[in-house]
C-alpha cells in the first residue's frame, strides 16, 4: 500500500500546478458545445502523460535526454507549437456564442500532443521526480507505484474536462470565457517565450 500512496501523492505534487496541459485541457471543456467533443483534448493528455509516466519508470526517456541535438528539436518544435496554440485560443470564441469556432477533433489532439510530449517541464519532472522515485521499488510494488500514477493522471484531466463543462454552464453569455482565452493565450505565450529563452 505505501508504494500506492506514494504514487498517488507524488502524481498529485507534478500535476496540479497550473500549466499549458491543464490550462488547455480545462479551457476545451469550457469551449466545447458539449462535454463529450471535449474528450479528445483530455484522452490525448491522459495518453501522453502515461507513456510518459511508463518511459521514466522503465528509463528509456534517459536515452533522448543523452542527444542534445534531439533535446533541441523538440523544444524548438514544442514553442512553436505553443506559439500557434495561443493564437488559435486568443481568437476562438465560447461555444456559447458560436458552437462552430471550438476547436475541431484533430486540433484538440494535436494541440493536446505538443503541450504533453513537447514540454521539457513535463518531460524533466517526470523523469526526474517519477522516474526517480520508482528506483525505489521492484517488481509487484513497482507496478502498483506505476498505476497509482496513471490513475492518478487521468482521472486528474477527466475531472479538469468536467470542471470546465461546469464552468460553461456558469457563464450562459460567454464574457468570462473569452476573458479566460485571452488571459489561456498570454499564460501560453509566456511560456512559451520562457522555454526560449531558458532551454534553448
Amino acid at each position: 500500500m505505501e508504494a500506492f500512496f506514494h504514487g498517488i501523492v507524488l502524481a498529485f505534487g507534478l500535476i496540479l500546478p497550473l500549466g499549458v496541459q491543464n490550462v488547455f485541457v480545462f479551457s476545451q471543456g469550457a469551449t466545447q458545445p458539449t462535454i463529450w467533443r471535449a474528450l479528445p483534448a483530455s484522452v490525448t493528455a491522459a495518453i501522453c502523460d502515461t507513456m510518459l509516466i511508463l518511459l521514466a519508470v522503465f528509463g528509456l526517456s534517459l536515452i533522448v535526454l543523452q542527444f542534445e541535438w534531439l533535446r533541441i528539436t523538440l523544444m524548438s518544435i514544442g514553442i512553436l507549437f505553443l506559439l500557434y496554440m495561443g493564437y488559435t485560443i486568443w481568437r476562438s470564441s465560447p461555444a456559447t456564442a458560436d458552437p462552430s469556432e471550438a476547436l475541431p477533433v484533430k486540433k484538440q489532439i494535436l494541440f493536446a500532443l505538443s503541450v504533453s510530449l513537447l514540454n521539457p517541464h513535463a518531460i524533466l519532472d517526470t523523469i526526474g521526480v517519477i522516474g526517480t522515485s520508482a528506483l525505489k521499488y521492484s517488481g509487484t510494488e513497482q507496478i502498483i507505484f506505476t498505476t497509482a500514477c496513471v490513475l492518478i493522471s487521468w482521472l486528474w484531466f477527466f475531472g479538469l474536462t468536467l470542471t470546465g463543462a461546469s464552468f460553461q454552464k456558469l457563464d450562459s453569455s460567454g464574457n468570462l470565457m473569452r476573458i479566460f482565452n485571452k488571459c489561456s493565450a498570454i499564460f501560453i505565450w509566456a511560456t512559451a517565450c520562457y522555454l526560449a529563452f531558458v532551454f534553448l
